[in-house]
């Protein structure tokens, strides 16, 4: 796959489109032939307990991540991973693209995301993630969608489970921001818990709801842990914006300046548009 040049060590590198779509197409196939035999693994596996299913079904995201590393070329760093707690806390995080949703569970402590319970009608792929102790909401029950998630999330805390939301409530293209919507901190103010904010620029490689990835690295900064005690949740999801919105702009400068779109030797493309959902993960 030489056809690509290797630059910059952060954000996307130099590929003809082309190849990147041929890329792409490779990886879809290989996501296909991975993810149909797992998810009768998934299946199979539902009477464990809750830990020993997840870390079953979850190597899924360890594969696939194998794919995104040997076909895509897509590179990961991470920044202050020893500041997430030894106990389960909940991770805040901005949301560009599906690749986050691989990549940290691959990667990092176990965790269990909030996703919308259309996605249990997909074939082989709902199998799977039907099967893994996740948060499942309604995204038209309203402020039931978010008691759902309050009563889910403690369980899984309970069960030692770290437990991740979008706080934006759906992947937004690089350089721009949505409100930041207090579900997630709700929870972390109930449970007793702190709250740790996660930035990163993994729109920059893998737009949303496009078929073309492109090669490059994907660089996550996770932030200090914030204390819930004594606070409001709107008072947590304040400072969790601040710093992430903060982390973005300094680390990540090229996906906000609308006038160069060329950053570090990178081309930055116009990126699709967004859909709603509450603090949902769309894998």
């Amino acid at each position: 796959m030489s056809a690509c040049q290797e630059q910059p060590p952060i954000g996307r590198w130099p590929c003809p489109r082309w190849w990147a779509a041929v890329r792409s197409a490779f990886f879809l196939l290989y996501l296909a032939l991975v993810t149909i035999p797992y998810s009768f693994v998934a299946i199979a596996v539902r009477p464990l307990p809750p830990m020993a299913r997840y870390w079953i079904i979850s190597r899924w995201a360890v594969v696939v991540s194998w794919g995104i590393r040997g076909i895509l070329g897509i590179r990961w760093t991470f920044e202050g991973a020893h500041r997430i707690p030894d106990t389960p806390c909940v991770l805040l995080a901005k949301h560009q693209s599906a690749l986050e949703t691989i990549v940290l569970p691959a990667e990092l402590v176990p965790m269990v995301f909030v996703f919308k319970k259309e996605l249990l009608r997909i074939p082989f792929f709902g199998w799977g993630i039907g099967s893994c102790p996740m948060i499942p909401i309604d995204r038209g029950a309203g402020q039931d969608a978010v008691r759902q998630v309050i009563t889910i999330g403690l369980e899984r805390l309970r069960q030692g489970f770290y437990v991740i939301l979008f706080p934006e409530g759906t992947r937004v293209a690089p350089g721009t921001t949505r409100r930041y919507k207090p579900g997630g901190a709700m929870l972390a103010v109930q449970a007793g818990v702190a709250v740790v904010p996660i930035a990163h620029n993994a729109g920059d490689v893998w737009p949303r709801n496009a078929f073309v990835r492109y090669p490059g690295r994907v660089h996550f900064i996770i932030g200090e842990p914030i204390p819930t005690e004594g606070k409001t949740a709107q008072a947590v999801i304040d400072e969790v914006q601040e710093w992430i919105e903060t982390t973005m702009r300094a680390r990540f400068p090229w996906q906000y300046d609308a006038t160069a779109g060329i950053s570090q030797g990178r081309s930055q493309p116009k990126r699709d548009g967004e859909d709603t959902l509450l603090e949902a993960s769309t894998r």
